[in-house]
Formats: C-alpha cells, sequence, structure tokens
C-alpha cells in the first residue's frame, strides 16, 4: 500500500469524464461476460448432450466415443478460426496484460472478440483452458473503445482496461471484491485508492450487470464451514512451500509452452493433436474436460478420493499446457485452482494418516488458495478468490493466510515471474544476454 495514495495522481486520473468511462465500462464488461457464459453453456450442451447441470455431469453420462469425437471437433474448429483470425487480424493488439503492461492500452476490439468466441466455443466443448480470459479480454476491449469516446489520456486508458478487465473475471465468478484486488494486484500491481477506487467501481457495476443473466449466489454452493485445527495449522506450515515450488514449476511449465507454441501452418493442426490426446485421456479422466471449476468443487466437499486427486493434480497441468502449446488462446485461473484443490487434498489425505482432525476439503481449500496465490503471485486476489467462490472459508482463515505466504514467497524468490508475466513475448534481459519473458511491473 503505497501512502500519501491520492495526492500523487488521483485529481489527474479520476476525472469525471473518467468516472463516466468507468460506469459505461463496467456495464460493458457485465453484458458481454453473461453473454460469453450463455454461449459457453450453450455450446456445453449441445456437445455433451446434456440440458441441465454441471459439465462434469454432461460429461460422465456420455459415451467415450463422444468425448474424444468432442474435443477433435473443437481443435478443428479452433486451429483453423484461430489461424484465419490470426491471419486476417495480423498485428491488431489482443493482449490485454502486454497491453497494460507494455502498451498504451489500446486493444482491437474486433479481433479480441473473434478471439473470445473461439475460446469459448473450444472450452465448451471440453478443451482444458479457463473460461474467464475472455469476459477478461472482451472487458478491457470495450474499456479500450469507451476510452477513445471518452477522449481519455494514455493512464487513464490503461486504468480503464485494467479495471474492466478484472471486471470482466468478476461478472463470470460473481466475485467483485477478488476482481478488484486482481485489476489492483496482477494488472496494474500497486494498492492504492486512485487505483482501488475505479477497480472496486467497475467489479460491482460489471457483476450487478451480469446477474441479468447469470445467478447471484457463490460459484461453489454447499462447501462446510470447516473449523480451524492444530492439524491443519502445522499441515498449512509445511505443505505452504512445497507447493510455492510446485507452483514455481508450473510457472516455468506455462512459461516454456507459451514461447513455443504452435506457429504458421502448424497451428492448423496442433490442436487437433492436442485436443484428441486430451480427449483419449478423459476416457479414463473425464474431471480433466474444460476449466476444472467441477473438479475444485468435488475437492472442496471432500469427495474423492487421494489415488484420483493425486492423478488429477498430476495430469490437470499437463493437459492445459498441451492446450496452450498448441496455439490456444484461454485463462489459465481455474486450471489453476482447480489443481492446487486436488493438490491440497491429496496431500491433506495422506497427511491425516499422521495426524487426523480435519476433512480433505480443509485442505483443499488452503490449497487452492496457496497455489492460486502464488501462481498468480498476487496472495491477496488468491484468498479473496477462494472467499467469494465458496462464501465460506472464514474458518480457516489463519492455514490458508499461512500456507498462502510461504507459496508466494517460495515461488517469488525462485523465479518472481507468475502465469500471467510468463506468458508475455520474449524479450532481452540481463540474464546472460539470453531472451526472458518480460517480468510482470
Amino acid at each position: 500500500m503505497e501512502q500519501p495514495n491520492i495526492t500523487s495522481q488521483g485529481h489527474g486520473i479520476l476525472t469525471p469524464r473518467f468516472w463516466l468511462a468507468v460506469v459505461l465500462a463496467g456495464v460493458a464488461a457485465g453484458l458481454l461476460g453473461a453473454l460469453m457464459m450463455l454461449l459457453l453453456f450453450n455450446v456445453q450442451y449441445v456437445a455433451f448432450g446434456y440440458h441441465e447441470g454441471t459439465l462434469q455431469h454432461g460429461v460422465d453420462q456420455a459415451s467415450a466415443l463422444r468425448r474424444v469425437a468432442s474435443l477433435l471437433v473443437a481443435g478443428v474448429f479452433g486451429g483453423v478460426a484461430w489461424f484465419l483470425l490470426r491471419r486476417y487480424t495480423r498485428g491488431e493488439p489482443s493482449e490485454i496484460d502486454e497491453a497494460i503492461w507494455s502498451g498504451d492500452g489500446r486493444l482491437s476490439f474486433r479481433r479480441c472478440l473473434g478471439t473470445s468466441v473461439i475460446s469459448e466455443v473450444v472450452i465448451g466443448m471440453g478443451a482444458s483452458i479457463g473460461r474467464e480470459a475472455a469476459p477478461k479480454l472482451l472487458g478491457g476491449a470495450a474499456a479500450s473503445v469507451v476510452a477513445g469516446w471518452t477522449g481519455l489520456s494514455a493512464d487513464q486508458r490503461r486504468l480503464l482496461v485494467a479495471c474492466a478487465g478484472g471486471a470482466g473475471l468478476a461478472s463470470v465468478y460473481n466475485v467483485p471484491l477478488a476482481g478488484a484486488l486482481f485489476t489492483a494486484e496482477i494488472l496494474i500491481g500497486s494498492i492504492t485508492l486512485p487505483v482501488m477506487l475505479p477497480a472496486l467501481a467497475c467489479s460491482w457495476i460489471a457483476t450487478a450487470t451480469a446477474w441479468v443473466y447469470l445467478p447471484n449466489r457463490a460459484v461453489y454452493l454447499g462447501i462446510p464451514d470447516y473449523k480451524f485445527s492444530g492439524t491443519l495449522m502445522t499441515w498449512a506450515l509445511l505443505a505452504g512451500p512445497v507447493i510455492g515450488l510446485i507452483s514455481a514449476a508450473y510457472i516455468r511449465l506455462i512459461g516454456l509452452v507459451s514461447h513455443h507454441r504452435a506457429m504458421g501452418t502448424r497451428a492448423l493442426y496442433a490442436p487437433v493433436l492436442a485436443f484428441g490426446v486430451l480427449g483419449v485421456i478423459g476416457i479414463w479422466y473425464p474431471q480433466l474436460f474444460g476449466n476444472g471449476l467441477d473438479m475444485a468443487r468435488d475437492a472442496f466437499l471432500g469427495l474423492s478420493g487421494f489415488g484420483l486427486l493425486i492423478a488429477l493434480a498430476a495430469l490437470k497441468p499437463v493437459v492445459t499446457a498441451m492446450c496452450l502449446g498448441s496455439g490456444a488462446s484461454g485463462g489459465l485461473f481455474t486450471p489453476t485452482l482447480s489443481t492446487g484443490a486436488v493438490l491440497g487434498g491429496a496431500l491433506g489425505i495422506a497427511w491425516s494418516l499422521l495426524w487426523p482432525g480435519s476433512p480433505s476439503g480443509a485442505f483443499a481449500m488452503v490449497g487452492a488458495a496457496a497455489m492460486i496465490g502464488a501462481a498468480m503471485q498476487a496472495p491477496l486476489s488468491g484468498l479473496a478468490l477462494v472467499l467469494e467462490l465458496t462464501h465460506s472459508g472464514f474458518g480457516i482463515m489463519v492455514p490458508m493466510m499461512t500456507a498462502t505466504v510461504l507459496a508466494t514467497l517460495v515461488a517469488f524468490y525462485i523465479d518472481g515471474y507468475s502465469i500471467y508475466s510468463a506468458r508475455l513475448p520474449a524479450a532481452d534481459g540481463a540474464h546472460g544476454g539470453q531472451a526472458v519473458p518480460v517480468a510482470q511491473t
């Protein structure tokens, strides 16, 4: 927290015109987020032949042939659609992180819209990438348009785009506080009053607007109010650094596949191969389909055994990296959170053999917060996300904070990158003159 925090840029940035732009961008982010979820849900229903319930329910009842076929069709569609989009919109900015961190905040709305629609379609058909990238990107693209309409300065545009990006995430998960913290911690990198005020305003406006279609409730329903225990606290102290090491390895994996992703004509067929492999694995592990939302829910509720949890913890990062490496565009938030949930649940079950006293769901919640906080290098956002997604967890806040701090600290000292900064284009750095990712600032 930087102090004093209103006298630096607040008077120059938070003008009446800027606040008007915040309202317009918030409404746009909420509507576009709801539209993307409408598209996603309907694609899921068609792809797996169900009409209500969760994606996990639909995949479970689908035949093995239908699971593989859905992913193969997604690979063909995604490969061709992304190839054509990138070819005919070459040079148009469509990466919100890059536009904020190293650009002037301008985004191409048509390319962002095309990227988002393709992403939600392939996720609905089972691709293992996060669904939040599309509303985050479209929120930022809408804000870029609004900034042009209202004649904002470059600094104001960057802030507005960041606020709307966080608001897009907030709208589809019903997490207004976490969306605002995502804006400040990750997209801007500074928790100051001139950042937090518009971020909070944009997030609540977008979240409330999205209620025209999306429900006003927690994403994960029925999560018990787990209680503090000595065994959970001791486990958090020991597991935090371990999760930090795993998070750092995961960040490196994401950076590796991002910098060697399929390009050119290879991007036409690489998604077919990657998604097809996922479809075959999904015959035995259907929980890997989609962003991992249902996988995390089962871990939070303590419904899965050790063998399944440890298998999912190993496979989810691999299939997600495989999808991204094929040239697919999508998010990493939910795949990372779900990996932390199943990892925490598995480690908790093993720990309980030595010191029983807490259910596996409590360990899963602590693991999810630690993994997402460390991987995003944003501990406040990680904690807020788990609390708002579950409307639970306050009873285990101390072990949750402990594990999150330790995990984030370990990942920070190993590399200092996040799952977002590791995906940026390489730049010449001071590491022996070799190309390194542009660090988040």
